[in-house]
């Protein structure tokens, strides 16, 4: 029997999220690294995409405004939806 992620998907989505205000983000050619002052970690953002996102984040009421503001095709909202989450794990992006 297969597993539904869609109500996941939706409460993801949902969500107000931003930039730790620890962490500095460096553009770079494949996309960005982020760095977070507080635990010392260095994240690679490897496509600008996505780096375009965690950048927009805190522009927006929820994590889907900013995925539509940013161009972000529906049908790739939840790869961004998984790597996000392993950002807010890592503590490059938390909520609001």
């Amino acid at each position: 029997m297969a597993v539904s992620t869609a109500p996941d998907l939706g409460v993801a989505l949902a969500r107000r999220l931003e930039l730790h205000p620890q962490v500095a983000i460096r553009p770079e050619p494949f996309g960005a690294l982020a760095y977070h002052y507080g635990n010392r970690r260095l994240i690679f953002l490897r496509h600008p995409d996505m780096v375009r996102v965690v950048s927009a984040l805190a522009q927006h009421d929820t994590l889907a405004e900013a995925l539509d503001a940013c161009g972000v095709a529906a049908g790739r909202w939840p790869s961004f939806v998984k790597a996000l989450q392993s950002l807010e794990t890592s503590e490059v992006i938390r909520e609001r």
